[in-house]
């Protein structure tokens, strides 16, 4: 087994694994052929769905690529918060035509079954997201030859991951789009997330573990950046999403520069999990009473989500972004490797050049 992540690809770019559709099997290819490293996301779909988009990812590229998955979640939404909102949304039911959806649909994401189709055939790296696995699973993983990673936003999360032996750890800053990946979901943190070097900095003085750095990563310059700041590489969400191989609805891909949605935040209002997004009117509307109740809200609000998209309207869809959407560039996702790997290497170039010593 490899024992760093850039063993996997010439560049420290990863492209993150955005569940929902965006990471299809054409992008992650399209980035691995450049010489990233492409990420299928595993979360939402079945094990025979992702064990068919893996096959499907192995037909267009060669190359090294992961899969990522959610951990199970534990039981401890308060039911009676998430009968309030559901129904605050009946509402917004009505006006989309379609029936609101079971909260309980099921915790665990098909976790177990997925595992064990990574184990069986085992793909070069698998990534943890929700929480941390446990050290048998990382081992199980490790003999079949897979690399491993897990998402952490504070340095006792990274302290577990390394506790569990992973193979590193990916630092997700409070600027990263999506879901915030901590492993315990605690309502009294709402607001309290670490910026990306801040974290980089904690976590690199207290874990021995290599580093990927995520959240908010749009140009070669900040890749730079996080490097010199002790990461091994770079995960860009965002900058990925509008590329013409992404999955992404057509409306989520315009949204990301477009004047109307201007800035993003934090809201529970779509899944009942902390999950940075461009504002829009039900995120105004809904986010401020979203109870914290993952997956329970994410299962009540998907048909709605989808209904929206149907419509056109992308004021109810979850319009997941970073803080540096506004930088997005719609390019091939190759090109769009090369153009960062060149960003990064000439700021590379010029902070050597400053270095006095």
């Amino acid at each position: 087994m490899s024992s760093a992540l850039t063993d996997f690809c010439r560049h420290p770019i990863v492209q993150a694994p955005m569940a929902g559709g965006a990471s299809c099997p054409e992008l992650a290819a399209a980035v691995s052929e450049a010489g990233g490293l492409g990420f299928l996301a595993a979360g939402y779909k079945t094990a025979d769905g992702m064990y068919q988009e893996i096959k499907q990812l192995r037909g267009l590229t060669g190359r090294s690529f992961g899969v990522n998955l959610f951990m199970p979640q534990p039981a401890y939404a308060d039911s009676a918060a998430v009968d309030v909102y559901r129904h605050q949304l009946a509402g917004e039911a009505s006006w989309y035509g379609t029936p609101l959806g079971d909260p309980d649909s099921g915790r665990d994401d098909g976790y177990e079954a997925k595992l064990a189709v990574l184990r069986d055939d085992p793909v070069a790296v698998v990534s943890f997201t929700f929480g941390c696995p446990t050290a048998d699973a990382v081992a199980r993983l490790r003999h079949a030859g897979t690399f491993t990673v897990v998402t952490a936003t504070t340095v006792d999360e990274a302290l577990a991951a390394q506790n569990a032996g992973a193979d590193a750890v990916c630092v997700q800053g409070v600027e990263a789009g999506g879901h915030q990946g901590t492993h315990r979901d605690d309502p009294a943190g709402d607001g309290a997330g670490i910026g990306l070097l801040t974290l980089i900095a904690r976590i690199r003085e207290a874990v021995g573990l290599p580093i990927v750095a995520a959240g908010g990563i749009m140009r070669g310059g900040q890749i730079a950046a996080a490097l010199a700041a002790g990461a091994e590489a770079a995960q860009l969400g965002t900058a990925f999403l509008v590329c013409p191989e992404s999955g992404a609805n057509t409306l989520h891909k315009q949204a990301m520069t477009s004047p109307l949605f201007g800035r993003t935040e934090l809201t529970r209002a779509f899944s009942g999990r902390p999950a940075r997004g461009l504002v829009n009117r039900f995120m105004r509307e809904h986010g401020p009473y979203a109870p914290a109740a993952y997956p329970e809200v994410h299962h009540l609000t998907t048909g709605l989500r989808k209904a929206a998209a149907k419509a056109g309207d992308p004021q109810a869809m979850a319009l997941w972004a970073g803080q540096g959407h506004r930088l997005a560039r719609a390019l091939p996702a190759g090109r769009l490797v090369e153009v960062l790997a060149a960003e990064t290497a000439a700021a590379a170039l010029d902070l050597a050049l400053r270095d006095p010593s």
